[in-house]
């Protein structure tokens, strides 16, 4: 992951860029800015008179200032929701391909919640992690095309995870994010950590996380979808087919 400045803008990207100038944003400042979305995500979820649920959390709507402190930002389709409501009633699926919880397409595996905010997250911290798409069809191992699948069975079998030039200390960080990512994509929401839970394991020590299950990753691993769910429709206005994953922001706007 790079950093790329012009002015007063800072973007963040995940891919390859016909940017202006490059500076590499180390693994420990990557965990810095993944730590403070958690947090803002959980206080979003708790922290106010009430609930709101973004479910738009990608890259692209992550804002970084001058000090590399990220901001939540775009809030065109969230939703106010009281505190201890916890399912909300959508009529269609809302979010950015890629980090869709599966709940807004497919309604027989559970409610609709903070939860998938938490989905999204997870699929954002595993990017974050990897410095790669979670799905880059280039890659030239074909095990490595869907990299949450890849990294989840390399865990599985005791193996180092390695990205770039990671030093040892390095990779227990990413191996950290990895893992409390996975948590974050489980299929069912009940299985997802709250956004203080997962605050908590990202401050913790790695030592003391589990592996969770392998999560539903395939297409044909998906349920069906229910007939006549509308939750099952996505339409140009609320869902978007990100073809580029990028953290941007004015360094000079306050938020």
């Amino acid at each position: 992951m790079a950093l790329y400045t012009r002015q007063s803008f800072v973007a963040v990207t995940l891919l390859p860029s016909r940017c202006w100038g490059v500076i590499s944003l180390n693994c420990e400042k990557m965990f810095e800015i993944a730590l403070g979305v958690a947090r803002g995500i959980e206080y979003l979820h708790r922290g106010c008179e009430m609930q709101i649920l973004h479910f738009d959390i990608k890259p692209h709507n992550i804002l970084l200032d001058e000090n590399f402190l990220p901001k939540v930002s775009d809030f065109g389709l969230a939703r106010l929701c009281p505190l201890d409501n916890s399912i909300v009633s959508l009529t269609a699926a809302r979010g950015t391909l890629g980090y869709i919880a599966p709940e807004l397409f497919y309604k027989n595996i559970g409610g609709i919640s903070y939860k998938a905010d938490v989905y999204s997250f997870g699929m954002l911290l595993m990017e974050m992690a990897g410095k790669r798409k979670n799905l880059n069809a280039t890659i030239e191992k074909s095990s490595q095309i869907y990299f949450p699948t890849w990294v989840f069975d390399q865990l599985s079998e005791g193996k180092d995870i390695k990205v770039g030039d990671a030093t040892e200390e390095e990779e227990k960080i990413i191996k950290k994010m990895i893992i409390v990512a996975l948590w974050c994509i489980q299929m069912k929401p009940s299985d997802r950590p709250s956004m203080n839970k997962v605050v908590e394991m990202l401050e913790g020590e790695i030592e003391s996380l589990e592996m969770p299950p392998k999560p539903f990753l395939y297409p044909q691993q998906m349920p069906e979808v229910v007939p006549g769910d509308n939750s099952s429709t996505t339409s140009a206005s609320t869902v978007t087919n990100s073809t580029e994953i990028v953290l941007i922001a004015d360094a000079n706007q306050t938020m």
